[in-house]
């Protein structure tokens, strides 16, 4: 079956035109000529499509496209950043594996990785990342199958030292993947620096406007899966006609596995609709972020200027420990996102944000919109006093993600936000 007749069942034919905006291809269902058709799609699924549970046109063009943004091979959306990061893992891991990752990540991903991963026998063992090549090295076992990282951290905004870990992953047979939501690949490309797997949670800048949840993971296609470390990629699938991925897909092994194993069986797939809405952000990306780095930088020299405040983390500024890793692998900016801490602590950090009348208090970050968080008492309150040290946050952290107003009424409000402290 062709992708006309697809789309044509689906309500719109692409034939002799091309649509201005990605069409939705609202249906669940493709319709085959023969049942011959349908039994070689399912010896083969990258002949067609099969079912709306783990691809769809609509989805499959957002997928092409942000495969090319980051200079990777395929990609697979999912229904939020953190089906992201759990079937990247789940795509190498079994029970009885470990892998590695920085501390200092999103507190829902510690979670995820300390927790819910332990119960299926899947082991994450925590490194500063900030340690020495010999250092992290040693907390390889035998059974390590991967290392992760977040390129920039959220909200501890520490930059991760993609090279360096990459070439430690790599002298140990495994793949490097990376979390690069807040940089998006508009500000950072990580296979560049030797990556092999790059996830995002599309929720934030890629969408831009908090109108769809959404994650993608997207494959190198450099990875040799060939070194023995890995047998579910070289011997036979037993789930799925035996088939050889390696063999079969080639370079694209990775990424066809997780659409034919792993969303087949958990169907965390994102809708058309969803698709639709974060096309028309990735339109905007390179304009938007361009000018969320803009308006970040003024705020943040505004903030490392103010009296009230302890402590302004932000790459982007000379004084920042990152500063220098910022400028290798975030040349043109980094990000929207700023984190600092109020003196005075929880209670004048709790007072400051309920002062604030531009800027939204909320669960969110990278929006077009200026939000803020209080992440001890939100985003990483499930974590342990010395997890949450571990993540470098403290009850006085904010965390700020400066939006595309103008960036003299940010700095109003958050003058006025300060003058009630």
């Amino acid at each position: 079956m062709k992708i006309e007749t697809q789309c044509l069942h689906a309500g719109y034919t692409p034939k002799n035109t091309e649509p201005r905006v990605v069409p939705i291809v609202q249906s669940t269902t493709y319709v085959y000529d023969s049942t011959d058709d349908v039994a070689a799609v399912f010896d083969d699924p990258t002949k067609s499509l099969i079912y709306s549970r783990f691809e769809n046109p609509t989805v499959m063009a957002v997928e092409d496209k942000i495969a090319a943004l980051e200079g990777g091979i395929g990609a697979m959306c999912t229904s939020s950043g953190q089906a992201a990061s759990l079937l990247s893992l789940l795509n190498i891991l079994k029970a009885g594996d470990s892998f590695i990752s920085a501390a200092t990540i999103y507190g829902g991903t510690v979670n995820l990785f300390a927790y819910t991963l332990k119960k299926l026998g899947i082991e994450c063992i925590f490194v500063d990342a900030d340690a020495s090549e010999d250092e992290i090295q040693k907390a390889f076992k035998p059974n390590t199958k991967a290392v992760f990282g977040e390129t920039l951290a959220n909200p501890a905004l520490s930059v991760f030292d993609i090279e360096k870990f990459a070439k430690i992953a790599h002298a140990n047979g495994v793949p490097l993947i990376i979390d690069n939501t807040f940089p998006t690949p508009i500000l950072c490309r990580p296979f560049e620096y030797g990556a092999d797997i790059v996830i995002h949670s599309t929720t934030k800048y890629m969408d831009g406007h908090a109108v769809q949840g959404g994650g993608v993971i997207v494959d190198s296609g450099k990875f040799d899966w060939t070194n023995g470390k890995f047998p579910e990629f070289t011997e036979p699938d037993e789930s799925y006609h035996g088939t050889i991925y390696t063999k079969t897909y080639g370079k694209a092994a990775y990424i066809i596995k997780a659409r034919m194993q792993l969303m087949r069986d958990f169907g965390c797939y994102p809708s058309a609709q969803s698709a639709f809405y974060l096309n028309l952000g990735l339109e905007t990306l390179a304009l938007r972020m361009k000018q969320y780095c803009e308006n970040a930088m003024i705020v943040a020299k505004f903030l490392e200027a103010n009296d009230k405040v302890e402590s302004v983390n932000y790459p982007g500024l000379e004084s920042n420990k990152y500063h220098e890793l910022a400028k290798k692998y975030l040349p043109m900016g980094t990000s929207g996102v700023i984190s600092f801490v109020i003196k005075g602590g929880k209670n004048t950090a709790i007072k400051f944000m309920d002062s604030l009348k531009l800027a939204s208090n909320e669960v969110h970050v990278a929006d077009i919109r200026t939000c803020v968080l209080h992440p001890a008492s939100a985003t990483h309150r499930q974590l342990t006093d010395e997890q949450l040290a571990a993540c470098g946050i403290n009850g006085g952290l904010i965390r700020l993600s400066v939006g595309l107003e103008n960036v003299d009424d940010i700095l109003d409000d958050l003058k006025q936000a300060f003058a009630n402290v």
